[in-house]
């Protein structure tokens, strides 16, 4: 059986000790049940648990790769205009809310698991719940809004129905909402105090309200429900729609394709337009990989009545990996757009490794003096064209690499050139 639950967890990623079970080799007991005021003197110090040795060596990692690998997205989103397009702009409003838990949660989340109690007091603990509330809003109502504009776009490649203003009002607004929605936990977050054995007692984060409040277990059994429909089922079932329109509208727009003369440039935008979507998809599934353990514990233990008698081994291992996945979400999307993006690979050579690439292999960003190795580095045209920035859809009318509303066509390219002969 497991030996002493951690009851220092914070927020709804850890359970609290109200909600924790404190399993000894002979005697079960909550400190919700009658005799929690004569709790055993088998609790198993911090040290003598696996958990303490190894949650903070994950989350050392965790907190270095994230901070990398998001404060690189932020810094090449600000200082390089060429990549700041549409896709890029919800990218890096999920780098900002990643690196908002992570410079706050990650530190104090790591240290208390090392220790009994919670040391920083009421003020923190209400930070740290808020800011984990508000970065998981932002990350998955960005993730349905990016699924959303690749939906227009493979949709309705000809209109236009995104633009950078509108983009940059819908990043805002999600940051709005996702504060909205974690006011909740800030209001109701405070440090109780917890018995764990006859000699000693510690300090909780309690994200659910005080132990006397009546209207605490509606609460914490309705804010576990809101929270796993609100931030991951909903969202998900919209944004797989959203890919099951998308897929269906690919496949026929490849029956559909024209004759010999734009088949090649057609089939360059078919393949632009999956690449894309392919990133979105990916984003998404790490998404859906690191919550949802998390949500499966959470619902089970707040909802199933007999979760505390049937507690064990494998829920205790389960818990914590649940722990550790919901903020390793937080540096894995840098990590998946370096493998699948080759523009913002070679940002992260520069910046990190202090490489750069050849200047002429797959054509030069005088914007950047990156080398563009993305997808549409690979597409062959016979017009000269500025490389487009990985989630630059050429088949988005605003989009094209040839720095007009239309594709780059040989018709398209005479009227351009036809009208700057005319300005001369």
């Amino acid at each position: 059986m497991a030996s002493g639950m951690d009851e220092n967890f914070t927020g709804d990623f850890f359970l609290n000790a109200s909600e924790d079970t404190l399993f000894t080799a002979d005697q079960t007991f909550t400190s919700d049940m009658p005799n929690a005021t004569n709790p055993s003197d088998d609790y198993t110090p911090y040290p003598d648990r696996p958990e303490t040795y190894i949650v903070p060596v994950v989350f050392s990692i965790i907190f270095v790769v994230g901070v990398l690998g998001n404060g690189t997205l932020v810094v090449v989103f600000v200082r390089h205009r060429a990549m700041r397009n549409i896709p890029n702009t919800y990218i890096f409003s999920l780098a900002l809310a990643d690196l908002l838990v992570i410079l706050i949660c990650v530190p104090l989340t790591s240290i208390i698991y090392t220790m009994d109690s919670w040391p920083w007091g009421e003020t923190l603990c209400r930070v740290s719940e808020f800011a984990k509330d508000i970065s998981i809003g932002v990350s998955v109502f960005t993730l349905t809004a990016l699924s959303g504009e690749r939906y227009c776009a493979i949709v309705n490649p000809l209109r236009k129905l995104q633009t950078k203003p509108l983009t940059v009002f819908t990043a805002v607004m999600i940051w709005i909402i996702a504060i909205l929605f974690a006011l909740p936990v800030v209001i109701r977050s405070t440090v109780v105090e917890r018995p764990v054995n006859r000699n000693k007692t510690i300090l909780i984060c309690d994200p659910f309200g005080p132990e006397e409040d009546s209207f605490r277990p509606t609460y914490r059994k309705y804010a576990v429900i809101g929270k796993a429909v609100t931030y991951y089922f909903l969202p998900l079932t919209i944004i797989g729609i959203l890919y099951a329109l998308m897929a269906r509208r690919l496949h026929l727009s490849a029956r559909e394709m024209p004759g010999e003369s734009l088949a090649a440039q057609s089939r360059s935008q078919a393949r632009a337009r999956r690449h894309v979507a392919r990133m979105v998809v990916t984003f998404v599934i790490v998404f859906i990989v690191c919550f949802l353990p998390h949500h499966i514990f959470q619902m089970w233990f707040h909802l199933y009545p007999d979760a505390e008698d049937d507690y064990d081994e494998v829920w205790h291992v389960f818990r914590i990996i649940g722990f550790c996945f919901g903020f390793l979400n937080s540096c894995a999307n840098p990590v998946a757009l370096y493998c699948v993006s080759g523009v913002f690979r070679q940002y992260y050579h520069r910046y990190l490794c202090c490489r750069r690439s050849p200047s002429h292999r797959a054509g030069h960003s005088t914007a950047t003096g990156v080398c563009d190795t993305s997808f549409t580095s690979t597409v062959r045209r016979a017009t000269t064209q500025v490389p487009l920035p990985m989630g630059q859809n050429p088949a988005s009318n605003h989009w094209y690499g040839n720095g007009s509303d239309c594709p780059p066509s040989p018709q398209c390219v005479r009227s351009k050139s036809s009208r700057s002969l005319g300005k001369r």
